[in-house]
C-alpha cells in the first residue's frame, strides 16, 4: 500500500485546505523563522514553497513575520490565500509542495506577528453585566455608556506572548476593603479572560477614520486570547482610569492566525441592539452581519470549565476598529485589539473565574482540588471552532500558559 500524503488531510479534518491558517516557526535545525500554513497535522514551510513553484509571493512569504504579508492588503491576502489552496489541493503540485511539510510537533512556533498597539474591549453583555452585579449590587449592572459605544483601554503590546509561554504570577499593590492599608506582593487572585483577538493589517492614514464597511479592507485574521488578570491589582488600582498593572503584565495569544475569508460560513448577525446607535457604529444595513459563531472551551489541567460563545458578543469586530479610529487615531501594521471576555448568558459558559466563582465564593471542583482563583502550576488551555463550509469545522488552534510563581 503507497504512504498517504501529510496533504491528504482525513475528512472532518478542523485544519483541512478550507482553513490554511498563518503561523511562524522554526526547527531545531534551522533556527531561522520562516512562515508556515498548518495542513492537518503538519506545516507548510511555505516560503520554501513558494521559491520551489516559481510563485511571484515567494517575496511575501520568504520573511521571517507575517508583517510584510499583513501590510500587503486585502487583494494579495486574498491572492495568496488561492495560491497556497492550490499548492496544497492540486495533485499536480504535490512533487514539489510535500518536501515542505513538517509535522506540527517537529517545528517550534513563534509569536507569528510584530505587535504594533494593543486595545482591549468589554464586548460581552454577560460578562459586564455579571461584573456589574459583582461590584454594584446596588446600582445598575450596565454603565449608562455601555450600550451606545463598546468600552475600551489600552494595553501592552510588549507583554503579548505566543502561547505556551509560562505566565509569571504579577506582584504589585492590593487592598480589599476592609484593609486598613494597601500591601506590597504576589496577586491571590490571578485569573483569565477567554477572548477573540484581531490583527490589523492594512495600516490607516492619521486623521482618518475607518468605517464599518472598510473592517475587511484593514483586519487580516483573527486568533485566540487570553488576557490574563490579577483581579485584587486591579480592583485597587482601577478607579479612576481604569486597568493598568493587574492587566500588563501578560495577554498570551494562539501561534496560528485565521484569516477572515476562512470563516465566511461562520458569519452571524450580533444580538439586537436596546437603543439606536449612532451613525459611525449602526451596521444595520451592512452588507454582510459581523458577529462570528465561534465555539470556545476553557480547560484547567486539562479539565474543562467553561463554553464561552462568541456569537453572543453584543459588540462586533467592525464596531470596535470603528470606535477606535473615529477620533482619527491611525492603524498600524500589527494592531492587536481583544474582543474582551467572551461570556454567554450560562453559568457554564463563563469566560473567567472571577465570574464562574462569583468573585471567589463558589469554588469550581478539579480533578487536582478546588480552585477560586489559578495557583501556581495550573495550564490554563483556550481552544475554539467555527461552522465552515458544507458542514466541516474551521480549528481555530489553541493557546495556552502554565502559572509560575511570582518573579
Amino acid at each position: 500500500m503507497p504512504q498517504q500524503s501529510p496533504l491528504d488531510v482525513p475528512e472532518g479534518d478542523p485544519f483541512g485546505p478550507h482553513n490554511l491558517p498563518y503561523g511562524v516557526f522554526s526547527t531545531a535545525g534551522e533556527e531561522r523563522r520562516r512562515i508556515g500554513v498548518r495542513i492537518g497535522g503538519h506545516v507548510l514551510d511555505a516560503g520554501a514553497a513558494a521559491v520551489a513553484l516559481g510563485s511571484p509571493y515567494a517575496g511575501l512569504l520568504g520573511r521571517t513575520s507575517l508583517n510584510p504579508l499583513l501590510a500587503a492588503g486585502r487583494t494579495a491576502w486574498r491572492d495568496v490565500r488561492r495560491a497556497l489552496t492550490a499548492w496544497v489541493t492540486d495533485p499536480g503540485h504535490r512533487p514539489t509542495v510535500e518536501p515542505h511539510l513538517l509535522p506540527l510537533d517537529e517545528v517550534t512556533l513563534h509569536l507569528p506577528y510584530e505587535v504594533a498597539d494593543y486595545v482591549d474591549f468589554y464586548a460581552s453583555e454577560h460578562h459586564a453585566t455579571n461584573v456589574g452585579q459583582m461590584f454594584r449590587p446596588d446600582g445598575d449592572a450596565l454603565t449608562p455608556n455601555w450600550k451606545h459605544l463598546p468600552i475600551g483601554y489600552h494595553g501592552r503590546s510588549g507583554t503579548i506572548v505566543v502561547s505556551g509561554t509560562d505566565v509569571v504570577r504579577p506582584s504589585g499593590q492590593r487592598k480589599a476593603p476592609t484593609d486598613p492599608a494597601p500591601v506590597f506582593g504576589p496577586s491571590v487572585k490571578l485569573d483569565i479572560e477567554a477572548e477573540v483577538g484581531f490583527v490589523v493589517g492594512a495600516p490607516s492614514e492619521l486623521g482618518r477614520p475607518v468605517p464599518l464597511g472598510a473592517f475587511e479592507d484593514h483586519v487580516f485574521g483573527l486568533f485566540l486570547l487570553n488576557d490574563w488578570s490579577a483581579r485584587d491589582i486591579q480592583a485597587w488600582e482601577y478607579v479612576p482610569l481604569g486597568p493598568f498593572l493587574g492587566k500588563s503584565f501578560a495577554t498570551s495569544v494562539s501561534a496560528w492566525v485565521t484569516p477572515l475569508e476562512a470563516l465566511d460560513a461562520a458569519r452571524v448577525t450580533p444580538p439586537a441592539r436596546d437603543f439606536p446607535l449612532l451613525p459611525y457604529l449602526d451596521d444595520a444595513a451592512v452588507d454582510r452581519p459581523g458577529g462570528f459563531d465561534l465555539h470556545i472551551t476553557v480547560s484547567i489541567n486539562g479539565q474543562e470549565v467553561a463554553q464561552p460563545p462568541f456569537a453572543t458578543m453584543y459588540w462586533t469586530a467592525a464596531q470596535q476598529l470603528a470606535h477606535m479610529t473615529v477620533n482619527g487615531a491611525s492603524l498600524r501594521t500589527g494592531d492587536v485589539f481583544g474582543s474582551g471576555t467572551v461570556s454567554g448568558p450560562e453559568v457554564g459558559q463563563r469566560g473567567s473565574l472571577l465570574e464562574l466563582t462569583w468573585n471567589g465564593r463558589d469554588a469550581i471542583e478539579l480533578a487536582d482540588g478546588k480552585r477560586t482563583f489559578l495557583e501556581d502550576g495550573d495550564t490554563v488551555t483556550l481552544t475554539a471552532w467555527a461552522p465552515g463550509p458544507d458542514g466541516t469545522r474551521v480549528g481555530l488552534g489553541e493557546v495556552t500558559g502554565r502559572i509560575v510563581g511570582a518573579a
